[in-house]
């Protein structure tokens, strides 16, 4: 019997959801930082087994929206809802039991649900037996599985739990792809990747990556690539003193790519102050948030 569906990732932002997909995957798919909403897009990852496909959708964390930008990030982590056969809902050690319990009976949801609860390396003094008593399994959860996605604990359990839940029928992609997002989407994660690791305060939230050409070349692989801002002092943050950011950006985001494709990478950065850009509807649905 062969067993294939959507399993959606939601929670709040920064408890591993990326992490866990990738995990599962084998592959850099999704972006990680130590910094909260790194996530933008839902982000296909898929795992292929002898008789399984399990397609993941990692997704925005859950937050209110303050913008339009964050609007069309929680209107795709519904829509893979939405689409989902199961939700694995993921929190961590240090969200209260109470809390969680809160928000999944907020989301109202008309699926199968798993708990996933994450950072299990973390957990030193509270015994893991009083932390999963306060999460009795209530409506829709079924079952509450701790892991460290970071190390790989309960991912075993976690994958007979998800195979359980899923219904039969056919792969719904080739069995040696793992994602559904073109190289080009990749590529500009990568750059957005290496922003949110190297830059401060607001300027993370306020760039946007476009690739404006992509080409393979005989000896290598021409990239090259716009970083939008929102004000003229985030463009001058991003470039740095005598344009050493943007240097530093460009060689940890081309290393990353020449990892990633196996060949040699001349990549160009750009940046472009567009004022306002995080509330343009135009623009964002140019970006691929679409509503």
């Amino acid at each position: 019997m062969f067993r294939s569906g959507f399993v959606s990732i939601i929670g709040r932002p920064n408890v591993g959801k990326s992490t866990l997909m990738n995990r599962f995957v084998g592959e850099k798919i999704s972006i990680v930082t130590p910094k909260a909403q790194t996530t933008r897009h839902r982000v296909a990852g898929i795992l292929s087994g002898d008789d399984y496909q399990i397609v993941f959708l990692d997704t925005p964390g859950i937050l209110d929206p303050a913008y339009k930008l964050q609007e069309r990030m929680m209107e795709a982590m519904q829509a893979a809802v939405r689409d989902a056969d199961l939700v694995v809902y993921m929190t961590d050690i240090t969200e209260s039991p109470d809390e969680v319990k809160n928000r999944i009976t907020a989301l109202q949801l008309h699926r199968p649900c798993l708990l996933v609860i994450n950072k299990m390396d973390l957990l030193k003094d509270r015994p893991l037996d009083d932390l999963l008593q306060a999460y009795q399994c209530f409506s829709p959860v079924r079952k509450v599985i701790p892991v460290s996605a970071t190390l790989g604990m309960g991912m075993d359990e976690l994958l007979k739990a998800i195979l359980d839940l899923l219904p039969e029928g056919q792969p719904y992609y080739p069995t040696d792809e793992i994602t559904d997002r073109p190289l080009r989407f990749i590529v500009s994660e990568i750059i957005r990747e290496k922003i949110f690791l190297l830059t401060r305060d607001e300027v993370p939230y306020h760039t946007a990556v476009v690739i404006q050409s992509y080409e393979d070349k005989e000896n290598l692989t021409r990239i090259r690539a716009e970083i939008i801002v929102s004000r003229e002092s985030q463009k001058g943050i991003i470039l740095g003193e005598k344009g050493r950011m943007i240097r530093e950006i460009g060689r940890q985001a081309r290393e990353e790519i020449e990892q990633l494709i196996g060949r040699k990478v001349f990549l160009e950065l750009f940046v472009k102050v567009r004022p306002g850009w995080r509330e343009n509807d135009r623009f964002l649905s140019s970006l691929g948030y679409t509503p």
